[in-house]
């Protein structure tokens, strides 16, 4: 107990720490939210990475779908790592990049209202942010409880609160570059942590090869099929399918990760980013997942409900619990490194979210900028709270597991954002009324059917597949409905007169005091 404590609390000093050493970044609202638009490739990999796996791919995904699918599972690492990285980086980094630049967009409601002429899809952008971060952000506090609660034998509560307290100070004082600073930190711990963990496991039951032979031998409930979990492609492939669309192809419309896009220097760093952020990405997501493919090893220790169904997020907790008091501390650390950088991203995009799209020029009219950041950091402080304590609530309710919190979270977001974000970037023909027919889809599809499954008559029996629906849904309307309804005037690939210097290029090359000292390009 004393070596998990002291680990803890090491950590803890250093993120701290970390949020004291960068506040020199945030005294701007592009430094605060963006960091300057200059962070390197090495840094925004890690962040994307540590933004898009937390306890709730490590807890909550891992348990279930391993649970479930077996081996299998791993497919939705590796399509985490294809798609959701590599592919995403490849097509959105550089347009996003370039596009955000032009438009003077900070955030993805403000590209959605500059790029479509409309400051009420801004307004409508802003607000489905805000609401559908919220479960998001919940299960996140879920995730990493169970885990402390297994390791340390602590109150959930105490965890949530403690949890929310030291998130809030890092970023209230660092914003951006405390967040990505601290996630190259925990970025590191996760990929050292979770192939000593996977190891470890696997170890209990006499090494990879011995636990796929005991796999083998576990049957599948109201099947023939034999060794369903080691299975190339499970042992229901179709729902498989479904978990890897939401995972994956939902980091392309949730503007915490695109975020990332906004802020990265020019050039190589995006290429660089790429190849990093999907190594990442298999080293985590696939170690996770192929972790949690061996769940049934551990059957007869985990939790069950009154029915006899099992509680997967007790899984992973309960296939660590027996490790030794040195890798548990690690194990500790790993989660709590995925989750605060998380959570970290989560709630600095809905504070500024919340102050440039929302209130600043609706509510109030006239904003400084040093107003904008203290409203930021002040909303930052709520967003937490709200989180924590409907994370309490959620403790107690009937929706408890993490993976149909955060099925409802993305599909939402990501099914109303996907399409007019991505066909925004690259076609001139999309119009306004596709991107109000996608917001419509996304929040209808997965909000009636979260609340007919409440009513025990859900459409669609997984949250995880009427999130995915919803996404390729929003890439299908976007063109659909453009192609009927007039297009907003805009010009993807504006022409460059010959040897015109974009100005806003330079700038980002030569540093704005320079740049505003008037030097000339060549002579730097």
């Amino acid at each position: 107990m004393v070596w998990k404590i002291l680990v803890i609390v090491a950590f803890i000093a250093i993120v701290i720490g970390v949020g004291v050493y960068t506040r020199s970044h945030s005294k701007s609202v592009d430094g605060f939210i963006l960091g300057g638009r200059n962070v390197g490739p090495w840094l925004s990999a890690f962040a994307y990475g540590t933004s898009y796996f937390s306890a709730v791919v490590f807890i909550g995904y891992a348990g279930q779908f391993g649970w479930k699918y077996g081996m299998a599972a791993t497919w939705a690492g590796i399509g985490n790592a294809l798609i959701g990285s590599l592919l995403a980086w490849w097509v959105l980094g550089p347009r996003t990049r370039e596009i955000t630049q032009r438009l003077r967009a900070a955030t993805m409601p403000e590209f959605f209202g500059k790029r479509y002429q409309s400051n009420a899809l801004r307004i409508a952008a802003a607000a489905i942010i805000f609401i559908f971060l919220i479960p998001y952000t919940a299960s996140v506090y879920n995730g990493l409880s169970r885990l402390f609660s297994m390791a340390f034998g602590l109150p959930y509560e105490v965890l949530v609160v403690g949890m929310a307290a030291i998130t809030c100070v890092y970023v209230v004082l660092g914003g951006y570059m405390a967040t990505v600073v601290n996630d190259f930190i925990q970025g590191i711990i996760m990929l050292v942590g979770i192939v000593a963990v996977v190891v470890a496991v696997l170890q209990t039951h006499g090494g990879l090869a011995a636990s796929v032979v005991e796999l083998s031998q576990v049957p599948l409930e109201g099947s023939q099929m034999a060794g369903p979990f080691i299975s190339f492609l499970g042992p229901d492939f179709f729902n498989l399918m479904g978990v890897v669309i939401l995972t994956s192809l939902g980091t392309w419309g949730l503007p915490q990760m695109v975020q990332k896009f906004y802020a990265i220097k020019t050039g190589p760093a995006i290429k660089q980013g790429a190849i990093i952020s999907t190594l990442f990405a298999f080293v985590v997501a696939g170690g996770s997942y192929f972790l949690g493919g061996f769940g049934r090893l551990f059957e007869d220790q985990i939790a069950y409900t009154d029915a006899g169904t099992p509680i997967y997020d007790s899984i992973i907790p309960t296939m660590l619990s027996n490790l030794p008091d040195m890798l548990i501390g690690l194990v500790v650390v790993l989660v709590l490194s995925a989750s605060m950088s998380t959570l970290s991203s989560l709630v600095l995009t809905s504070s500024s979210v919340l102050t440039l799209d929302l209130i600043k020029g609706n509510v109030v009219k006239d904003m400084s900028e040093r107003q904008q950041i203290s409203w930021m950091r002040v909303l930052l402080v709520v967003f937490v709270i709200v989180s924590a304590a409907i994370a309490l609530v959620q403790y107690q309710s009937s929706v408890a597991w993490i993976a149909q919190l955060m099925g409802i979270s993305w599909g939402a977001i990501a099914g109303s954002f996907l399409g007019p974000f991505l066909w925004g970037l690259y076609s001139k023909r999309i119009s306004k009324a596709a991107v109000w027919v996608s917001f419509a889809v996304g929040v209808g599809l997965t909000t009636s059917n979260m609340l007919a499954g409440l009513a025990g008559a859900a459409f669609i029996a997984s949250p995880i597949n009427a999130g995915a629906l919803a996404m390729l849904l929003s890439l299908a309307v976007v063109p659909l409905v453009s192609l009927v309804t007039p297009s907003v005037p805009f010009e993807v690939n504006p022409p460059t007169p010959e040897g015109a210097i974009d100005r806003e290029y330079e700038r980002d090359l030569v540093g704005k005091e320079r740049f505003d000292a008037a030097e000339p390009l060549e002579q730097l």
